[in-house]
């Protein structure tokens, strides 16, 4: 095969316009490829930006959570109830009084007085028979007790029926004013009492009851509880305390239980306990029968 003659030369010119033309053939693919890479730069940038400038997800983070695709409100804390209001001062409700007497006196009750007395005013005419003992009623000062409520009390209780009256002769009555008594009924607040009682080597401990010589001390406290040992209305308890400390002064000493469900003596002492009879404030029944046990000292 015959060789091709060889080509003329290319001027100057021709050659750079050539170089020029590769040149260019050779820029279109990278061209290419730097807009894909812009055009991925841009998507990325755009996600990124919607999803608030954080890092792309992981595959994990990708799944939508449920609480996003709710509709309701998120639920709020439970709210406390308002304070109520206090009511008016005139529309305050009074509280209502105790139906127990003793339990409503009980706060009145003092534990110490002043140690002296006024005399009740006497009431009533003598009782019982010829044998008449005059005594006097002193209350301790200070000391929440109606004195001709209180007088009339004792008075009734020393002429009952059932009381010392039932021996024969002895009789009661108020003394005169300025007239000295056979005895003295003092009625006194529990540290008066201790102190009357101690005088004479008696323990009372604030809660007991005492005869001393010619003067009959009832505490405060019991006049105005009763007793937990006796289950009867506070009334007969009074009288028992009379009749109990009036008898020792009238020569009277220690009785107990005689049986088992029989009516305790007036003379037992009730306050530490039955022992098996039944609570009783007076010395002779309703027969005139003279309630005993057996002499304790």
């Amino acid at each position: 095969m015959p060789r091709r003659a060889p080509l003329p030369p290319l001027a100057p010119t021709q050659r750079r316009r050539r170089r020029r033309a590769r040149r260019s053939r050779r820029a279109v693919p990278l061209r290419a490829l730097t807009v894909t890479v812009l055009t991925a730069g841009l998507a990325v940038a755009a996600v990124v930006f919607l999803r608030g400038g954080n890092a792309p997800a992981r595959a994990q983070d990708t799944a939508t959570p449920a609480a996003v695709l709710t509709t309701e409100p998120p639920a709020r804390a439970e709210e406390a109830p308002p304070p109520e209001e206090p009511a008016p001062e005139d529309e305050t409700p009074s509280e209502e009084p105790s139906s127990d007497p003793a339990a409503d006196q009980a706060a009145e009750i003092p534990e110490n007085g002043p140690g002296t007395f006024t005399t009740a005013p006497g009431v009533g005419d003598p009782v019982g028979g010829r044998a008449v003992l005059a005594y006097r009623l002193e209350i301790e000062d200070g000391i929440v007790l109606d004195p001709a409520g209180t007088a009339a009390e004792v008075h009734d209780v020393l002429g009952n029926p059932r009381g010392w009256t039932n021996e024969g002769d002895t009789g009661f009555d108020t003394a005169p004013d300025g007239a000295t008594p056979d005895f003295t009924v003092r009625i006194a607040t529990p540290g008066t009492v201790d102190a009357l009682c101690g005088e004479y080597g008696l323990n009372t401990r604030g809660e007991t009851n005492c005869s001393i010589g010619q003067v009959v001390v009832v505490n405060l406290r019991r006049w105005m509880q009763g007793s937990p040992q006796f289950d009867g209305p506070i009334e007969e308890y009074r009288a028992l305390i009379i009749n109990h400390e009036v008898g020792h002064f009238l020569g009277h000493g220690h009785e107990t239980c005689p049986a088992e469900g029989a009516p305790a003596p007036a003379m037992q002492q009730q306050i530490m306990g039955l022992h098996g009879c039944v609570a009783n404030a007076w010395p002779y029944d309703e027969d005139g029968a003279y309630i005993s046990g057996p002499q304790v000292p």
